[in-house]
């Protein structure tokens, strides 16, 4: 009997080291999540550069807004409601047949997506930028990676066709506005309306691109990751496993664009490479770019990114 007395005590020991380990991470996990994915003051709403330490996204900033202030004059703001929350936008109507919508990255709101508004514009598209929710002036606390996101682009969508009489949508997304947009193309249902996607640096889940944060960050990832990803569940319904665009690509068969950066350590080639091989469509193409890192291939390479887009548009009139 005395071996499995001694196994018992060692199970009880690993059993407690690890009800002690969960005890003192949770707090950290609950930190990471809310710095990362929760609007810190959902009452006091404004729009501004997520990282005025970074000399290249306060350049993008800038660029976009140089963008924006000639055309005040096509611009609209415009907004629309679903489950008691407003979102906002601005509309600029160049007087085309084609609308793309801008869905940026983590923290970003609508003026960090004038950035990409040019080569859409030379192209022969009007631009809706939009604040997602919980982020610029639209309401809602939580980053549901997705999600509720999706739904959300489903309402914007039928604004377009409703309000503004266009039936041409492109779909222009950033990092984890990709999830939303992947999310959107592989459901059976979705709008007939959106004829192309266009993701820079989509990630194969957002678990995956939130470890590499994290170990960029030199934090440790267990079980901290694990507790973040659980949070999310908790707080929003959202499964990060369910919602991954490595799982839906699969689904996806409209004409998609992939933009990539050779040496992006948050979309990483080896990952994205198995993305685009799962790509269902027919008609997808990969542009890479040798230098850029994650969601600024644009500014280290302006030229070969509009030039990608160009093609592509002129291709799928």
């Amino acid at each position: 009997m005395l071996p499995w007395i001694i196994i018992g005590i060692i199970v009880l020991l690993l059993v407690g080291s690890m009800v002690a380990m969960l005890i003192i991470t949770n707090p950290i996990a609950e930190m990471v999540y809310r710095n990362h994915l929760v609007n810190p003051d959902p009452e006091n709403r404004k729009r501004e550069c997520s990282c005025v330490t970074n000399e290249e996204q306060v350049a993008m900033w800038e660029t976009g807004l140089a963008w924006a202030e000639p055309h005040k004059d096509k611009m609209k703001e415009v907004s629309v409601t679903r489950d008691g929350l407003k979102f906002v936008g601005e509309y600029y109507d160049f007087g085309k047949d084609r609308t793309v919508i801008i869905l940026p990255g983590r923290c970003e709101c609508l003026v960090y997506s004038y950035y990409y508004a040019k080569p859409y514009e030379e192209a022969g598209f009007n631009v809706l930028v939009i604040d997602q929710r919980s982020y610029g002036l639209s309401d809602g606390e939580f980053n549901t990676i997705g999600k509720q996101e999706c739904e959300d682009l489903r309402v914007w969508i039928k604004f377009v066709e409703e309000e503004l009489g266009i039936h041409k949508i492109w779909l222009h997304s950033i990092c984890v506005g990709s999830s939303t947009s992947v999310l959107l193309a592989s459901q059976p249902d979705c709008p007939t309306s959106v004829k192309a996607l266009v993701m820079d640096g989509c990630f194969i889940s957002f678990r995956e691109s939130f470890k590499t944060h994290m170990e960029d960050l030199g934090r440790p990832t267990f079980p901290v990751l694990d507790e973040v990803m659980y949070k999310i569940k908790k707080y929003t319904g959202t499964d990060v496993r369910k919602i991954a665009p490595i799982r839906l690509m699969d689904k996806v068969t409209i004409p998609v664009l992939f933009l990539y950066g050779e040496k992006d350590i948050f979309s990483r080639p080896e990952k994205s490479k198995l993305l685009i091989e799962k790509c269902a469509s027919k008609d997808k193409e990969v542009e890479w770019f040798k230098e850029g890192a994650h969601s600024h291939l644009r500014y280290t390479n302006p030229e070969q990114y509009d030039a990608a887009i160009a093609r592509f548009a002129e291709k799928h009139k």
